[in-house]
């Protein structure tokens, strides 16, 4: 049995190292990682990652795959849920860094299985609704960005893309310290993101335009 850290970052701002570090910082560890760089999750199915592809030719039952959150495993719901389910078919355990989220493949507990195939579903539909509320709040805050291109944009983030996200996510549940730790900003980042959501995003996207 083996475990396998996959990570995926879409553009320059996101790091490979971070999505380690966050995964030791919270206590997991792992045989090795899988890591696809400067791919679009959005747009890009996991089977036509190079790693992700590699995926579903190592993992075997018993072997635990551990990634960030869901949506590294596919661009949308149906590839993330059709993901998922193959792991499961294949008895692998998939183990989220955020929340903590277990989908236990290798149980053989007819309720056990009910209840994760139930929220198999659930998830992969958050993980779009998240994906798709980012790139609304992208085209926005580029568009934006570019009416008001002769002006001074502000201070540059001091955060990533994928912190940003990462942040959003766990702030739904999480204290502000918590998530700072986690995610390697400041508290003070962090409590700006949990204030203003869209104007920490359209800063980004005016960075980025």
């Amino acid at each position: 049995m083996r475990t396998i850290l996959y990570c995926r970052v879409s553009d320059a701002h996101q790091t490979i190292e971070h999505q380690v570090t966050q995964a030791r910082d919270a206590g997991f560890l792992f045989d090795d990682v899988l890591a696809d760089s400067g791919v679009s999750g959005v747009t890009t199915k996991l089977a036509e990652r190079p790693q992700g592809r590699r995926l579903f030719d190592l993992l075997r039952r018993g072997d635990v795959l551990i990634v960030r959150w869901v949506d590294r495993l596919g661009r949308d719901y149906q590839d993330v849920s059709d993901n998922l389910r193959e792991f499961m078919r294949r008895g692998v355990i998939v183990k989220t860094i955020i929340h903590g989220m277990v989908f236990d493949g290798s149980t053989t507990n007819p309720m056990e299985m009910a209840v994760r195939d139930a929220l198999i579903g659930f998830m992969a539909a958050t993980a779009q609704a998240q994906a798709e509320a980012t790139k609304a709040a992208q085209r926005a805050g580029i568009e934006y960005a570019k009416a008001k291109q002769d002006r001074y944009r502000g201070r540059k983030p001091s955060y990533s893309r994928e912190q940003f996200e990462a942040a959003r996510i766990m702030l739904s549940n999480t204290g502000v310290s918590a998530v700072a730790k986690a995610t390697g900003l400041s508290r003070q980042t962090v409590d700006r993101i949990k204030r203003d959501p869209a104007g920490a995003e359209s800063a980004l996207a005016a960075w980025n335009a």
